[in-house]
């Protein structure tokens, strides 16, 4: 959906004024990846107000008109009527210039950045080759946290402009806590490592776990064939909670039920986790576009864990972005 579009999307709401708060919705509308505060205003037309010190990057990369940011006030005397808001538009900020107009909270921008365009799947398999190259050159062994500079040092190298969120090293006892933090400990089996690389503002997300002992490759057997189950089962028309149900059920047939702790996946693009959700609560229909996370795991407590991480791009099927399958 391009800016025309949301703001028609905007209008048929009976919203006569949008704030555009989040920095990936503006990069999403504008083109324009703000590292401090910017607000982006749509009315008929668009206004994006940038601090001084982004003004040069603004305006050599925005699609719309840019202003300089110099107070909320003067924000404000651009709002008009009802006025959209975005959920994660900070109180401060409400408070400072929303406080004479009638709002209405509304996910205009969320809901069209969940179909991705051409360019935006070609960003994210950009990421996922960044990141699977990277972790290639990574030699897995010493400690966690050497494991996961040398990663995303590789990533930087590769063109990464960052890791797309804080690289996971998990292993022995610790892989099963699905976030856990990198620690200076010495490797132990398994190893989970979930990494991701930034190509353009789209990000990769990916999850492997390298086993060693016979029950540990028992259990990521589980979960691989609860992965592909679900991958199967993707297609347009498909409830995201379905999904979910197809790769918990393989899990819960072994037994494992109680122990697979998260969703099966999310969808990805500008941020790491964003609509759709693959979870038991979503009931959303998957559509042709999106671009989703599968990734179940299983985490027995005291012991270890394993998850798989793959994105999917969503055609008439399923259609696996990631190359690197172990």
């Amino acid at each position: 959906m391009d800016l025309k579009e949301v703001i028609g999307a905007m209008h048929s709401q009976e919203i006569d004024s949008l704030i555009i708060f989040k920095p990936e919705n503006i990069t999403y509308l504008t083109g324009f990846k703000p590292s401090s505060s910017s607000i982006l205003i749509l009315k008929d037309d668009a206004v994006l107000f940038t601090s001084k010190m982004e003004m040069n990057n603004a305006l050599n990369q925005s699609k719309v008109q840019v202003e300089e940011l110099k107070s909320l006030n003067e924000v404000k005397k651009n709002l008009k009527g009802i006025v959209g808001i975005e959920n994660s538009l900070p109180v401060f900020t409400y408070n400072k210039i929303c406080d004479d107009f009638t709002t209405k909270l509304t996910e205009i921008v969320e809901s069209s950045r969940i179909i991705k365009s051409d360019y935006e799947v070609k960003c994210i398999e950009s990421a996922i080759e960044i990141a699977e190259r990277s972790f290639i050159n990574t030699e897995i062994s010493e400690t966690e946290n050497k494991v996961a500079a040398e990663l995303e040092f590789n990533m930087k190298m590769e063109g990464s402009i960052k890791p797309a969120f804080d690289t996971i090293v998990a292993s022995g006892v610790r892989s099963s806590l699905p976030h856990s933090t990198v620690t200076s400990n010495n490797l132990e089996f398994p190893v989970v490592i979930d990494w991701g690389a930034v190509y353009n503002n789209y990000c990769s997300d990916t999850t492997r776990t390298i086993v060693k002992n016979e029950k540990q490759s028992e259990i990521f057997e589980i979960v691989l064939e609860a992965q592909k189950e679900a991958i199967k089962v993707i297609k347009p028309g498909i409830k995201a909670s379905y999904v979910d149900k197809v790769a918990r059920k393989v899990i819960e047939d072994y037994g494992y039920g109680d122990n697979f702790i998260h969703s099966t996946g999310h969808g990805l693009g500008l941020e790491v986790h964003e609509k759709p959700f693959i979870s038991q609560n979503d009931e959303i229909k998957l559509q042709e576009g999106m671009v989703i996370t599968v990734e179940p795991g299983i985490y027995i407590k005291d012991e270890f864990g394993v998850r798989i991480e793959d994105v999917v791009f969503i055609k008439k099927r399923a259609v696996l972005l990631n190359k690197i399958r172990k």
